[in-house]
């Protein structure tokens, strides 16, 4: 075969930049006809997903699922879980550069941390999640309540982060998913820096947004009343599910029904 031509070459180069233009064009288009859809006469909010400690966005998946059958525009953030300020900084980051008009932002476990730093978002829905207020850290939220046994088995590293031992997953951190499921959530864990259990947490949007809250009455990393206590003092529209921690796993509807309750409050409004 000979080698190609100079003008060939450039012909090739011009058909995939002409190409990727159209290809491009559809897909925005679609995007956004997917964000507008709505069967209501109102356009749909987006919904940005933020995960806690010792998971990643991966663990959104069931309710990812449920809501884009349900029409929504789905984003889950990977967070660096380096420190609160720099995990807050990433998610206004995502929020701004790929998803535009209404925004839900749902956070479980230590996302519920984050999203209370959010912006430009119309309502907030915490899942097994902390809700601190301004100048709270985590740790000190978790000593208002007797300690759940679950936080008994996180593993320091040489580097600042903390890991959770694969072996007590299923008993601590997911008893009410399947046992092999439980093992997979452990394996691909993401750890987490240890400062950010005592970085302060700065003013919270749930002071002037509408927010929903799952509480986990069987939850082993959160005690349960200090979800209950956090529900209260943020004037969250709560349920309590008897679930682990791991509640969007476990409980996927409930968890996208609270998604879909705050995102129709957020595009009447």
């Amino acid at each position: 075969m000979g080698t190609p031509t100079r003008r060939a070459v450039l012909k090739g180069t011009a058909a995939f930049a002409g190409l990727a233009a159209v290809q491009a064009s559809g897909l925005a288009g679609a995007a956004s006809a997917a964000a507008a859809g709505t069967g209501s006469g109102h356009p749909k909010a987006n919904v940005l997903l933020v995960h806690g400690a010792w998971v990643d966005g991966s663990s959104w998946s069931q309710v990812i699922a449920i809501l884009q059958r349900r029409g929504y525009n789905v984003v889950a953030v990977q967070l660096p879980l380096t420190s609160l300020a720099e995990d807050v900084a990433w998610t206004r980051h995502v929020l701004a550069e790929r998803l535009a008009g209404p925004t839900v932002l749902a956070g479980h476990s230590y996302g519920g941390a984050v999203i209370s730093g959010a912006e430009n978002v119309v309502g907030l829905v915490f899942a097994s999640a902390f809700a601190p207020d301004e100048g709270e850290t985590l740790g000190g939220l978790g000593s208002l309540f007797p300690p759940p046994p679950g936080l008994a088995h996180t593993q320091p590293d040489s580097l600042g982060f903390l890991w959770f031992d694969p072996a007590a997953v299923p008993t601590f951190f997911a008893q009410d998913i399947p046992v092999e499921e439980a093992r997979v959530l452990a394996a691909v864990q993401k750890p987490i820096a240890a400062r950010a259990f005592t970085d302060l947490a700065g003013p919270p949007a749930w002071k002037t947004l509408p927010s929903w809250f799952l509480v986990s009455t069987q939850d082993r990393m959160i005690n349960p009343d200090l979800e209950r206590f956090m529900a209260d003092r943020i004037g969250a529209k709560t349920v309590e599910v008897r679930s682990s921690h791991a509640s969007p796993a476990s409980h996927p509807d409930v968890v996208a029904r609270l998604i879909r309750a705050a995102a129709r409050a957020g595009t009447r409004g």
